[in-house]
């Protein structure tokens, strides 16, 4: 069997993701600067150490859920991949992503890197992550949807507005993802770019994009509840709706993770809780679900690539 001819651009993959890679490792280096080591060692010294194992556990049953994103998208595309591999590309994708932001080329090229030795495509790839993606919204959008209305009194009280403003911002995502729903039930459905088709998930595969997506959602937001003092009768699902809200403002803000933006909004939405534990929860929140996934996906794409390369020279 004649060995198949490498294209003469073979070399941009490997290039994106060298680039990506030293680009993690700058903005890691600018986040820690950041970081006052005695306020970071003042806010870990004021949680109990519940309070850190449950941030802890959540944040891994985010990454965890995380995975499935990927599992879904494989199995929409035909592909057979080891969930071994789909979990690595999974967690190291969103680690890096989730620090540098603009998902579409950090996520897609980490995933590239991972799954193109075992086959998988360029364009296939750029599906993957677009159906990934899609995953996301739909949970998002489902559970908004459901803080807004089941917690209507409490969120207008945190965003200083009636109940009825807060019910129909929720009728209108509800009615967005029911518009959805129903156009992808009917018929089959691509999603057409320049040329490049995009077949979507039935309604069978969406609404289990929209159960995955709403639960790893409430896992990450769970990361952060925990970590905020008690006694303050804020309900889960109040704090839900002003998470989401908190995200949706961070992503618009396209800063990597929504850094600094992401706080400020979550502080303006829990001013009723004393803002100095409030700030120490949120860089506790940083540390735990942003910088130490971002540490263990560096060194893991590292240890991959370096079994890659030992493998690649056996005789």
């Amino acid at each position: 069997m004649p060995l198949r001819r490498r294209s003469r651009w073979w070399w941009l993959g490997p290039l994106a993701s060298l680039a990506i890679f030293g680009a993690s490792l700058v903005v890691l280096w600018h986040i820690v600067s950041q970081m006052e080591p005695a306020e970071l060692a003042g806010a870990f010294s004021n949680a109990s150490l519940r309070q850190l194992g449950l941030a802890t556990a959540f944040t891994a049953l985010s990454y965890l859920l995380l995975t499935g994103y990927d599992a879904l998208a494989l199995r929409r595309l035909g592909l057979s991949i080891p969930y071994r591999t789909t979990a690595l590309a999974s967690f190291t994708s969103y680690s890096v992503s989730f620090t540098l932001g603009f998902p579409i080329v950090t996520g897609g090229t980490v995933r590239y890197w991972i799954y193109s030795p075992k086959g998988v495509r360029a364009s296939e790839v750029a599906s993957l992550t677009v159906i990934a993606g899609l995953t996301f919204w739909l949970g998002l959008g489902a559970i908004l949807c459901a803080s807004l209305f089941y917690s209507a009194e409490s969120v207008a009280m945190l965003a200083r507005t009636s109940p009825l403003v807060v019910q129909i911002v929720g009728g209108v995502i509800g009615m967005a993802t029911l518009g959805y729903l129903v156009w992808i039930a009917t018929d089959e459905r691509s999603l057409r770019v320049k040329g490049w088709n995009l077949p979507l998930p039935g309604l069978g595969t969406t609404l289990g994009q929209m159960a995955l997506g709403a639960c790893e959602v409430s896992a990450a937001a769970a990361v952060l509840f925990v970590l905020l003092p008690g006694g303050y009768n804020l309900e889960y699902t109040t704090f839900l709706a002003a998470y989401i809200f908190a995200c949706l403002i961070g992503i618009a803000s396209h800063a990597p993770g929504g850094l600094g933006v992401f706080e400020a909004t979550m502080l303006v939405a829990l001013n009723r809780l004393p803002q100095e534990q409030v700030l120490g929860a949120l860089l506790i929140f940083r540390v735990i679900y942003y910088v130490l996934p971002f540490i263990v996906a560096l060194a893991m794409l590292a240890l991959n690539e370096i079994v890659r390369r030992i493998r690649r020279h056996e005789p």
